[in-house]
């Protein structure tokens, strides 16, 4: 079964406000200079930034924080945001693979940004409601 999509507007404002928030300045998340110099293509979000955006959705699915049992994710793609309004999108889709006897649903996750997958292995497993 698939869930619905959850897609999610990212923006140099919000690698900002996020920065502020985890503590992390490192300037590949603000400076295009800087970014393009270590090699990437340009700013870039945070990962545990990107992560948390995929356990919103994951949240929103469960239908309550404390209904997510467990959720992990490994890193492949940065997530590219440009210096516009517009930003970028991370888009997330799921499907269930397994609900368990005891009540447990374990869903595999896919975050996309420009069609390309930006996490692997993405999986969670959620309480089910009775």
């Amino acid at each position: 079964m698939e869930l619905p999509t959850k897609t999610f507007q990212v923006t140099r404002a919000d690698l900002v406000r996020y920065a502020g928030a985890s503590g992390d300045f490192n300037p590949i998340h603000w400076s295009d200079r800087f970014a393009t110099k270590v090699g990437l293509p340009g700013v870039i979000a945070h990962g545990m930034f990107t992560m948390a955006l995929v356990g919103r959705a994951i949240t929103e699915w469960a239908g309550s924080p404390d209904a997510v049992v467990e959720y992990g994710v490994r890193f492949t793609r940065p997530v590219v945001v440009p210096d516009d309004d517009q930003g970028t999108e991370i888009e997330v889709t799921a499907r269930v693979r397994e609900v368990t006897e005891d009540g447990l649903t374990q869903i595999e996750v896919t975050a996309t940004c420009l069609g390309e997958k930006v996490l692997s292995q993405a999986r969670a497993t959620i309480r089910t409601a009775r």
